[in-house]
């Protein structure tokens, strides 16, 4: 195989690899509901079975025989578990976790290097412990079924271990009989099914003996809670003979409590380090019939496919505002074609704009991918702390840019981790201070205008001011004498090197803090805020654009340069007396609406020439991220234009307040302006900001 065959054909497996590994973490965490003492959806089961051996096919396909032996090692453990051959425990939903994980870690070795590995023979030797446990013994409750032996000899291991746990828990057997015409055998079949699968669990369907001319019948084993006589009815079919296997009274008196978990969207939970999952109830449409088509209509495409893509289309974009400029020069002439040549501009941008839609969409994937791999850092440092976390999830299928969701993924895992080892307290403290020994971390998604807002939010200790201020102290960041306000505190703890822990562990202590997280944020043209309650908890908001491809931007000239401010954060333009400005503590505000705006002022702040004089009007752009509100002060406004920001690469990402540079189409590039970082320093009111 080629060099270019081999980097594809492993591009390809760390695809689909990341993405039965994140379906068999979703649905792992859902078992995890099995140690409350709930029942556990076999299909689940069947479904985390059948990642683990997709898993190991793949691997063994590829030749990856590290991976292909663990998968197959977690493969027979879930064999076992879904035969009943061993019983649902924490130890054993850790070890699978465990397994997971070193999967996890082996698949993205393989993208940095085929030769990676890892011994993975300490996980196998736990794993073959769980296996050769004794199984319990007990009576076998089905050979005392009044059940045709010709129906109990062709039953699967796995169905007798259905029928056999059915029993258990007290529900009725039933014998549902009926006979199909042949032409429609197979979509009356599955109606039936479909009837008895809402209302129970088919155990077997096997074909039942007998002279039909020209039909063809069936048997199927039912377990339920419902009664002969409801099941009859569900069924509606005169012709369908219910007889009874076992008649429990228990079923009567005891409801079942099996939770049906949606496969999109499961409660996730865990064993030690307890971790719940709260999330919205997402609805599913009922797609029925039979067809040899893919369920799944979705393509997997690169995304430097798409960003390839978009590149084209912003030049698309570009083409069409020059040709714009020439139809007006054309109809300043009095040109007989300058209105055809308008027309025909108009068409073209309106597909353009479709274009522009189309490509934008396929770019935006939902925040739950993100959210997903958080639950698992979550129950990861929870159960390494001895913590007990739920998780409140609400909103995840807002979307974003797929290249913001992954440069988003550190941040938010530091912001996640911090919650856990800072903020979440251990169960005893949390007793002790009156509070649920389960605490709750919230992540919640939103959608406001252009721009998604993220809030992370605990309820665990919140932010000491007294800790905080020793530590500035300690650090030479203060004086003794400095009296901290509330938006102090906060913004130190945003300051590089701050860390309120004495030790170093593996979650913080290294002096990369918010700071960090901060920048990152800054980069995505976002804003992070930060706030908390001692004793209550802390929330991060951050608002982010939602997506940074192409957009509209608004042109505006200081000091002679021009300059673009995305038109999504653009609230609204004003033009205001010089008179009505006024200073408070060194920054300048005005009056707006009985509200007062700050403002800042592009020339000053770029430090570039200012023309002799004061104006007596300027104009003012009034932005805004989340509820935060700031007017820029600049020379003119120069209209509405479709950019394309390109980034200004890691030389000069020192450069504050400038998110990137676009082509404006006339052979001239300006710089755009970072509205996020821009009012993140300036309401921080940070003065190395300021000339």
């Amino acid at each position: 195989m080629s060099g270019n065959s081999s980097s594809r054909a492993i591009k390809d497996f760390l695809a689909e690899a990341e993405e039965i590994i994140e379906k068999l973490s979703i649905d792992l965490m859902a078992l995890g509901e099995g140690n409350d003492g709930r029942d556990t959806d076999p299909d689940l089961l069947n479904s985390i079975f059948r990642s683990a051996h997709s898993i190991k096919g793949l691997a063994g396909m590829f030749g990856f025989d590290d991976i292909s032996s663990l998968s197959h090692a977690m493969e027979n453990l879930l064999d076992h578990l879904r035969l009943g051959k061993v019983s649902l425990s924490p130890l054993l939903v850790e070890t699978l976790f465990e397994g997971l994980d070193l999967l996890l870690r082996l698949v993205n070795g393989k993208g940095t290097s085929e030769s990676f590995t890892l011994d993975g023979a300490p996980m196998q030797a736990r794993i073959a412990a769980l296996l050769n446990a004794p199984p319990p013994q007990a009576d076998d409750p089905i050979r005392a079924l009044p059940l045709d032996p010709a129906v109990l000899n062709v039953l699967t291991e796995y169905e007798e271990h259905r029928l056999r746990d059915n029993l258990e828990k007290g529900r009725h057997i039933l014998l549902v009989k009926v006979a199909f015409a042949l032409a429609s055998f197979d979509q009356e079949l599955g109606e039936i099914s479909d009837v008895l699968k809402s209302n129970g669990e088919i155990v077997s369907t096997l074909p039942c003996a007998g002279d039909f001319a020209d039909k063809i019948a069936f048997q199927i084993l039912v377990a339920t809670s419902l009664s002969h006589a409801e099941i009859k009815e569900k069924l509606d079919r005169p012709d369908a003979v219910v007889e009874i296997v076992k008649d429990s009274s228990e079923a009567a008196v005891r409801p079942s409590t099996a939770i049906t978990v949606p496969p999109a969207s499961p409660p996730v939970a865990s064993p030690p380090g307890k971790l719940d999952v709260i999330k919205e109830t997402l609805s599913e449409s009922d797609g029925g019939g039979a067809s040899l088509r893919s369920i799944s209509r979705t393509v997997r495409v690169d995304i430097d496919k798409l960003d390839y893509l978009m590149n084209i289309v912003g030049e698309l974009v570009l083409s069409k505002g020059a040709v714009a400029m020439l139809c007006d020069q054309l109809k300043a002439q009095n040109n007989a074609l300058a209105g055809d040549l308008q027309k025909v501009t108009r068409v073209l941008e309106r597909r353009l704009h479709d274009l522009q839609k189309g490509v934008m969409d396929v770019r935006m994937v939902p925040v739950s991918q993100l959210f997903e791999k958080v639950i698992r850092i979550i129950r990861r440092v929870a159960n390494e702390q001895g913590k007990k976390v739920e998780v409140d999830i609400r909103g995840a299928d807002t979307e974003l840019d797929k290249l913001i969701v992954e440069d988003l993924s550190d941040p938010l895992m530091h912001i996640i981790r911090n919650a856990v080892d800072h903020g979440i307290e251990s169960p005893e403290e949390r007793r002790a201070a009156g509070k649920p020994e389960k605490a709750r971390i919230y992540l919640w998604a939103s959608q406001k205008g252009n721009h998604v807002v993220l809030e992370i939010r605990d309820d665990g200790r919140g932010i000491d001011p007294e800790r905080v201020r020793k530590k500035a102290l300690e650090k030479g960041m203060i004086s003794a004498e400095a009296e901290l306000s509330r938006d102090d505190i906060f913004n130190l703890i945003l300051a590089p090197g701050f860390s309120t822990r004495d030790e170093v562990t593996d979650l913080s202590g290294r002096g990369v803090g918010m700071d960090v997280v901060r920048n990152n944020i800054a980069a995505l043209s976002g804003m992070l805020e930060l706030d908390s309650t001692f004793g209550q908890g802390t929330a991060v908001t951050i608002t982010l654009p939602i997506t940074l491809a192409i957009i509209k931007a608004l042109v505006i000239k200081v000091s002679g340069k021009a300059y673009a401010i995305p038109i999504n954060s653009v609230m609204e333009t004003l033009l205001v007396e010089t008179a009505s400005i006024r200073t408070i503590e060194r920054l300048e505000v005005i009056d707006l609406r009985e509200h007062t705006l700050p403002l800042v002022r592009l020339s000053r702040l770029f430090r570039l020439p200012t023309a002799e004089g004061s104006p007596s009007k300027l104009f003012v752009v009034v932005v805004g991220l989340a509820d935060k509100k700031m007017g820029i002060v600049v020379d003119d406004l120069l209209g509405q234009q479709d950019v394309v920001i390109k980034s200004l690469g890691s030389t000069l990402s020192f450069v504050r307040g400038i998110a990137g540079a676009a082509d404006l189409g006339n052979q001239k590039t300006v710089l755009v302006l970072d509205v996020g970082g821009l009012m993140s320093e300036s309401l921080r009111g940070d003065s190395s900001f300021y000339v």
